[in-house]
């Protein structure tokens, strides 16, 4: 049977964050009432003339520094023309020949693959090479009801990146990375909020299938309507097989353009493309030519930290995992949460454990982000302190945890508030443990006959007649010894 390759390049439209539309003064704002933030230049009304975003240019430059792009030293902004309801003006300003950002990739980690195939990864550390990030406006949006539609053209203007990929994309999964740390990316240097829900980032793909052993691609058809990193590699899970079930049976596969219906989980099809769209391009001659050095200085003083410099910190820094440093890297938030906690931290391990494991459960149980956790982070690095230097156990400290969590309060507080404070004093635990011992000959005899599990019985007797107070370390440590 043969077997076959799926090529795979993604085309992402990147929303910029910015207080104001790309060129005009109009407000960029997520659900706002249906056409309230208008104008003239956006609505595209004669005789308006559109005036250049300083920030959003700003922010390409910077997209293009952390995707290690080549800026030439101009770009310019040309006129797309084509004739939807959603461009009012019948063309939209974009960039063609001379763009803002050319190659530069996208590096794949093993984290930013699906969960259930992060042990299955075909080619380890991948990189995505990019063709090029150009910058261009948003269109309207359009609703469509039962008899009628309508458009919004809040939208229209929105500064707007495009980011196109070499066809390097191999499968689902490595298409689901590759938007993973894109949008990481994009979060990351604050050029993006990139929420797929609400539009700020959305995804064009292009696939093809072609039998292994052949150089030349197969037919490319492109898929719409893909709303969320997950429902991409869900489209291209369902798309790949279907071409290669028709190349099978003898068919042949026709250019066209399919919508990704989520619900029923399938391709349809919306339109057949014959040949490529001719946009007409030519510069747009209210807007001049960019020298993009200026652009470039000030991106590269507000470039950030990039996620994989941040794991190799962490690893280096705090003495945690490479995969702790994956998870706690992975959100910005998080990330900057664990720094704080962990920078005072005399066993910054320990924080780690605490936020990767108990803080993240809560915060999940709560439906609450880590910007509103109710413990500071000083407030964990000083649990963890408690508990590392004996003040309470590690029982103890899941109590106060569960209560700061609920309440708020310090843990130090907590401890004396509750009566928590471990009991560490020698002669008390003996005594203890003596009680116990003559309490239950049965197990004191099974464990001088060999059984040594009967010491953590005897342990947990302890621990029970102690309320848990005891030091759990010292009790071992004594009752060991009166065994011998």
């Amino acid at each position: 049977m043969t077997e076959y390759l799926a090529t795979i390049g993604l085309e992402v439209h990147v929303q910029l964050r910015t207080r104001s539309k790309m060129f005009c003064s109009c407000a960029v704002e997520f659900g706002a009432e249906p056409n309230t933030h208008v104008c003239p230049v956006c609505l595209g009304l004669p005789g308006a003339l559109p005036v250049m975003n300083e920030e959003a240019l700003r922010l390409t430059a910077l997209a293009g520094l952390m995707l290690g792009c080549e800026i030439g030293p101009v770009c310019k902004f040309d006129r797309k023309n084509y004739f939807y309801p959603d461009m009012p003006k019948n063309y939209q300003i974009s960039q063609y020949d001379l763009p803002f950002c050319l190659g530069g990739a996208v590096p794949l980690h093993d984290l930013s693959y699906p969960k259930d195939a992060q042990k299955m990864i075909a080619t380890k550390d991948k990189k995505i090479r990019l063709v090029r990030i150009h910058l261009e406006e948003d269109v309207a949006k359009s609703f469509h009801m039962e008899t009628v539609s309508g458009i919004d053209f809040n939208r229209a203007g929105t500064p707007l990146l495009e980011i196109v990929s070499e066809p390097d994309i191999a499968s689902p999964e490595e298409a689901f990375a590759y938007l993973t740390v894109l949008q990481q990316l994009m979060i990351y240097g604050g050029i993006s909020d990139a929420d797929m829900e609400k539009g700020q980032m959305r995804c064009d793909v292009n696939v093809s299938v072609r039998p292994v052993g052949t150089e030349k691609f197969g037919t490319k058809i492109e898929l719409k309507n893909l709303n969320s990193i997950s429902g991409v590699r869900r489209g291209l899970a369902f798309e790949i097989p279907r071409q290669i079930e028709i190349l099978r049976a003898g068919g042949t596969l026709d250019q066209e353009t399919r919508r990704w219906d989520d619900v029923r989980g399938e391709t349809t099809l919306m339109r057949i493309k014959e040949s490529a769209h001719d946009y007409r391009y030519f510069p747009d001659p209210d807007l001049l030519p960019v020298r993009t050095a200026p652009l470039v200085a000030a991106a590269r003083a507000r470039q950030p930290e990039l996620p994989w410099e941040k794991r190799a910190r962490f690893v280096a820094d705090f003495g945690v995992s490479e995969y702790d440093a994956s998870v706690l890297s992975d959100d910005l938030e998080m990330a900057a949460y664990f720094e704080t906690a962990a920078k005072g931290a005399r066993k910054p391990k320990n924080v780690a454990n605490w936020i990767l494991n108990d803080l993240q459960s809560a915060l999940a149980t709560a439906s609450l982000g880590i910007r509103d956790c109710p413990i500071r982070p000083e407030g964990l690095d000083e649990l963890v302190h408690l508990i590392d230097s004996g003040v309470i156990n590690s029982r103890q400290g899941k109590e106060v945890f569960a209560e700061m969590f609920s309440t708020g309060k310090a843990a130090a507080g907590i401890v004396e508030e509750k009566g928590l404070r471990q009991v560490s004093d020698a002669g008390a635990i003996e005594a203890l443990a003596d009680e116990v011992l003559a309490a239950n000959p049965g197990p004191v005899a099974d464990y001088k006959s060999g059984k040594a599990s009967a010491l953590n019985f005897l342990k947990g007797q302890l621990m029970k007649l102690s309320k848990g107070k005891a030091n759990p370390s010292l009790a071992g440590e004594i009752l060991e010894k009166k065994l011998q």
